[in-house]
């Protein structure tokens, strides 16, 4: 197997839906977070996805072995061994160039280092360690563990081989690799993102109201959510990242985040994690 040791950083639902999938494919996993407590939320959320998957035909017996593959550390130094490292933290340029930096440095010179990031540029990240070949995008969709698609970027400097390799990975984890360059938003958040911001400019602007807005769209347009929805169970925080990098990225006005998006992040109303977004949804256990 390709790549039997993987490490994952960030044990949010990005980050344990790719430790996740990763265990579930035979894979030695090493997901590693800052706190113990984020950690036990990630164990946590990981056991509550294969629940799901057990009652749908997976075996206990492969539940138990795919948790029992996974180990839970806050300690960086952990992944010297991994021969593939992704990142799933927040979608922020320098904390990310500073932990490439620092993986740069721990793991082996052959060691992939990929990152999850749905919006900020490979080739930025990639130039914060001494192997910008051995750097790419790997953009899961969330809730991983469901969705196909897994976004493949490039970076300016990304070889042929790094690429061939993640995508095997992918394909192994029984996902649909498909490869986009490195501009701002890739695909998926170049084109979604304007669409949850143009429903909040919708909104804002007392064109309908939010079940109205989303219930078009899901009528009219066949979306299985509605985009106000969308952007509640993505966060609303990372939809404010995201259509900044958009807007830094492009210098385009069409990519203004809309300033009720703005409001409600300010107000920690960051959607279905917080409880309260653009709905209300029942507080958090």
């Amino acid at each position: 197997m390709q790549h039997a040791n993987v490490g994952v950083i960030g044990g949010g639902t990005m980050g344990n839906g790719i430790a996740h999938v990763m265990a579930l494919s035979g894979r030695s996993v090493t997901l590693v977070d800052v706190k113990s407590e984020f950690l036990d939320r990630a164990k946590k959320g990981i056991e509550g996805n294969l629940a799901r998957q057990v009652k749908k035909g997976l075996s206990e017996a492969d539940a138990a072995a795919t948790l029992s593959r996974i180990k839970f550390t806050t300690e960086l130094t952990e992944l010297r061994d991994a021969t593939l490292v992704v990142e799933a933290i927040i979608e922020n340029a320098e904390l990310k160039r500073d932990l490439f930096r620092k993986l740069d440095a721990i793991t082996a010179p052959a060691a992939v280092l990929a990152s999850n990031t749905s919006s900020i540029s490979i080739t930025k990240i990639a130039s914060a360690t001494k192997r910008a070949d051995k750097v790419i995008g790997m953009h899961f969709m969330n809730p991983v563990p469901l969705m196909k698609l897994v976004e493949i970027i490039r970076g300016n400097d990304t070889s042929d081989a790094t690429v061939a390799e993640t995508v095997a990975v992918v394909k192994d984890l029984q996902k649909i690799p498909v490869e986009a360059n490195d501009f701002p938003g890739f695909v998926a958040n170049r084109i979604l993102m304007p669409l949850i911001n143009e429903a909040a400019f919708a909104l804002m602007e007392g064109v309908a109201t939010k079940e109205a807005i989303d219930e078009i769209m899901k009528l009219g347009m066949n979306h299985p959510m509605g985009p106000l929805a969308l952007a509640d169970f993505i966060g609303l925080d990372v939809c404010l990242s995201i259509m900044e990098v958009l807007q830094h990225g492009f210098g385009d006005p069409r990519f203004r985040p809309c300033p009720l998006i703005r409001k409600l992040v300010d107000a920690g109303h960051l959607g279905k994690k917080t409880g309260r977004g653009f709905y209300t949804y029942e507080a958090r256990a």
